[in-house]
């Protein structure tokens, strides 16, 4: 008789209880959200280190600062654009009409470019702490799947009276389905934010390294 009974994934989610089901339910959308914020974050990074791959070429290129700055506008696309835009913009804006300089714009450009680099922080950060929430807490939601599950068939045994394996083993086999999701959802929700966060943290750490560097070369120019 026991062979008889199907084990399959989708036999398993369909004999589980309710509150099992709601628990499968939860996990697969989690693993699902993650996935797509996964993708989502490979693709945006890479994206952001072509950009300033490029844009780096065109800034060392010997091209005057000035006409970089006219040939990117006000508007810019790409983040280390934003980051050279927002400086750029700052010490213009320093300059009085006569061609002298506000006093406090070194003080006023580092805190612009410090915010551009903020706002592109917060952009890449955006869903890891999803990925993080997933990791730590789907498998405790499929252990808590899992106990009300043995516990239901628990109370299954009490009522038939019967503790065969074959009337048993149904019953565990679909309480230990929703361990094994919450399982697939964290492993690589870990996996990947540690990546994507290590990642991030490089990619902010070229912007705020280049802000440095161009810092440096306004602050020659205030000097002389």
């Amino acid at each position: 008789m026991a062979q008889e009974i199907d084990f399959s994934m989708l036999a398993l989610f369909a004999r589980a209880t309710f509150t099992v089901q709601v628990v499968m339910v939860l996990l697969m959308a989690m693993s699902f959200w993650s996935w797509s914020i996964i993708i989502q974050k490979f693709i945006m990074f890479r994206l952001a280190k072509r950009e300033a791959a490029v844009f780096d070429r065109a800034f060392w290129s010997g091209e005057p600062l000035d006409e970089l700055f006219d040939r990117i506008g006000q508007s810019p696309s790409g983040p280390s654009e934003k980051v050279f835009a927002a400086g750029m913009l700052e010490w213009r804006r320093s300059h009085r009409q006569d061609g002298a300089l506000i006093a406090g714009a070194q003080a006023r450009i580092d805190r612009a470019m410090n915010v551009a680099i903020a706002r592109e922080s917060e952009r890449l950060n955006n869903g890891l702490s999803f990925l993080a929430t997933t990791g730590s807490t789907a498998p405790f939601i499929g252990l808590f799947g899992t106990i009300w599950g043995i516990k239901h068939s628990f109370e299954q045994i009490a009522i038939s009276q019967n503790t065969n394996l074959a009337v048993v083993a149904p019953g565990i086999a679909e309480a230990l389905l929703a361990t094994g999701i919450g399982l697939i959802a964290a492993i690589p929700a870990v996996v990947f934010y540690n990546k994507l966060n290590a990642e991030s943290e490089r990619i902010l750490g070229n912007y705020e390294s280049f802000a440095d560097e161009f810092a440096t070369i306004l602050s020659r120019q205030l000097d002389s």
